[in-house]
């Protein structure tokens, strides 16, 4: 059973989807509000409302993974969201394996498949608060937003976060030391990753007391943990598959694109070229118009040279 005006909310929601053509499937009471699944054009998502103790309303977008469908949604819908000055708090969904309670720290890292530009790594810590914030202005996996909605995401999450965020930044030099550090330690990528998660993590409980973080399972665990007790640390990590879908590790997959993509771009003006992301033909063409304008020795400083694309950007053209 519903209350009378959230389901006069709903409807208005309704309303507005129907007369653009969507196709609205019928509600299903959850804890705190309702759920349904909005459709248009063989796409589909489902949106959460939400109801305040002061009778309001919020809505929750990041079940919705289809870029161009959440944009259709959120232009529609957008004004109908509180603004950044929110007070509740998110109710935990317990049937959710990705949701561990609260305070999280979540971390996930941008720039591991890509040749060109740093390795970044960021841990947000996550209260029941931050996390209804976080929510409520569309926070989600990095991989399902457009570029300009990473940057306006990343500067919305500094704020509701301030002082409860980390980033860590490898550049392309001093990743490539480390990796041949570590490649003659007989170690390997993962544990490159696990020193910029542990290191990201560590430097935030400097600032703030948690017991918890959450990553995405690349490795086995220990590969973190061993880094964070070597300095005295200890927290309970878990490693989970798709982590995204937890709102702190969400929150830190944006922070870290954003702060990606911004250092490639400055690389772009700093050499008057674009470097292309990923690992792609673009990214070997580009790779030898590098190295023909800047010679074979500055590669390091702004690629990852222990890819395989080296030896093909190096090679010689017949």
């Amino acid at each position: 059973m519903t209350d009378e005006k959230l389901t006069e909310y709903y409807q208005s929601i309704q309303g507005i989807l129907l007369a653009n053509h969507f196709t609205i499937e019928a509600f299903k009471v959850i804890a705190f509000g309702l759920q349904f699944t909005a459709s248009r054009e063989g796409k589909s998502g489902l949106i959460r409302v939400y109801q305040k103790k002061n009778g309001t309303f919020t809505l929750d977008f990041s079940p919705i993974k289809d870029p161009e469908l959440l944009k259709n949604v959120r232009q529609l819908l957008d004004k109908k969201i509180p603004s950044a000055g929110i007070s509740e708090k998110i109710p935990r969904n317990v049937g959710n394996p990705y949701d561990l309670g609260y305070p999280v720290i979540g971390t996930d890292e941008s720039g591991k498949g890509d040749y060109f530009g740093p390795l970044v790594c960021a841990a947000v810590c996550v209260d029941e608060t931050i996390a209804y914030a976080l929510r409520s202005i569309g926070v989600r996996d990095s991989k399902t937003c457009t570029d300009h909605e990473i940057r306006e995401l990343a500067d919305k999450i500094k704020e509701h976060c301030a002082g409860k965020f980390e980033i860590i930044e490898i550049s392309p030099e001093k990743y490539n030391k480390l990796y041949e550090q570590m490649r003659m330690e007989g170690k390997n990528l993962n544990t490159l990753l696990a020193w910029g998660h542990a290191r990201a993590i560590e430097e935030l409980l400097k600032r703030v007391d948690c017991k918890l973080a959450i990553a995405d399972q690349f490795a086995d665990k220990r590969f973190i943990l061993g880094k964070l007790q070597a300095k005295g640390r200890t927290i309970e990590l878990v490693q989970m598959h798709k982590a995204e879908q937890n709102i702190a590790v969400a929150a830190a997959s944006i922070l870290a694109r954003a702060r990606f993509v911004e250092k490639v771009s400055a690389l772009s003006k700093k050499y008057a070229m674009t470097f292309p992301l990923g690992a792609s033909a673009a990214v070997i063409k580009a790779g030898k118009q590098f190295i023909a304008k800047n010679g074979l020795p500055g590669l390091p400083l702004v690629a990852k040279m222990h890819f395989r694309t080296t030896a093909e950007v190096c090679e010689k053209e017949q």
